[in-house]
């Protein structure tokens, strides 16, 4: 009997705690099946104010997965989205890139795919009008992506994103705020690409931000990319916190 009870509090104890967990959420985008991540924040807030987390090009990641888990510990409602759907999960750089660049080229399907997970980060609990959504590389074009359609949010935080765009399609004005964190050497965006982002931030109006992280390349928030600049995506341990920092920053001001 002892040893019953004392089982019956362990499963007590995952129970309780398994509310702070990320938890598998099971949505669909027609016939295609996506597989997300939704996290409660671990201290409660009147506003209830959430983020949403567009992964890099290989989709969820354990980068996304911990900052789902910090966020949660911040306060926040968090919901890490699958972009590519059960079945099409790239398993290395070559599939990634194709199925990354399919959703570059269709941003019509990217921007669907983005309001699908919108609305699970909605359906968990977070406040439909307090709502950021940020994204590491791939995902950080999302979020621009996210801005573009008029999306029900508050902010978009890119890291290190692709910022362009197609030049034949219309600027509409943007009323989230705009913050764009940048590897000053990132190699994979040419300086008419940024030259190009800006005018259009100015062009739609937007409340824009772009900060730059010296000696920093692309993916520098990515442990897994090494510290080899000379290949054009390197991890910097300074950018990633200062840009995680200012990204703290940034949602305290635009979050309610």
């Amino acid at each position: 009997m002892k040893n019953i009870f004392f089982t019956f509090l362990g499963l007590l104890f995952i129970s309780n705690g398994a509310s702070a967990q990320l938890k598998a959420i099971n949505y669909t985008d027609g016939n295609q099946k996506l597989n997300g991540l939704s996290i409660t924040p671990k201290k409660g807030s009147k506003t209830k104010p959430g983020v949403l987390i567009l992964p890099a090009w290989k989709g969820i990641d354990a980068h996304s997965k911990q900052s789902a888990e910090k966020l949660s510990k911040m306060g926040y409602y968090a919901f890490v989205a699958d972009i590519y759907g059960e079945g099409n999960y790239p398993t290395n750089t070559q599939e990634a890139a194709k199925q990354s660049g399919f959703y570059k080229n269709n941003v019509a399907i990217y921007q669907r795919r983005i309001q699908l997970a919108l609305d699970q980060l909605v359906k968990a609990g977070a406040n439909p009008d307090n709502i950021v959504v940020i994204g590491h590389c791939f995902g950080g074009t999302g979020v621009l992506e996210a801005a573009r359609a008029g999306m029900k949010i508050q902010g978009a935080v890119s890291f290190h994103g692709g910022l362009g765009r197609d030049a034949t399609r219309v600027n509409n004005p943007i009323t989230a705020k705009i913050l764009a964190l940048h590897g000053a050497d990132d190699p994979y965006v040419p300086v008419a690409e940024i030259s190009s982002f800006q005018q259009e931030m100015r062009d739609s109006k937007a409340d824009w931000e772009m900060v730059y992280y010296a000696n920093a390349v692309h993916a520098f928030t990515e442990i897994e990319a090494g510290n080899d600049n000379s290949k054009g995506a390197a991890y910097n341990e300074k950018a990633a916190k200062r840009s995680w920092e200012r990204m703290n920053s940034f949602l305290e001001e635009v979050l309610k």
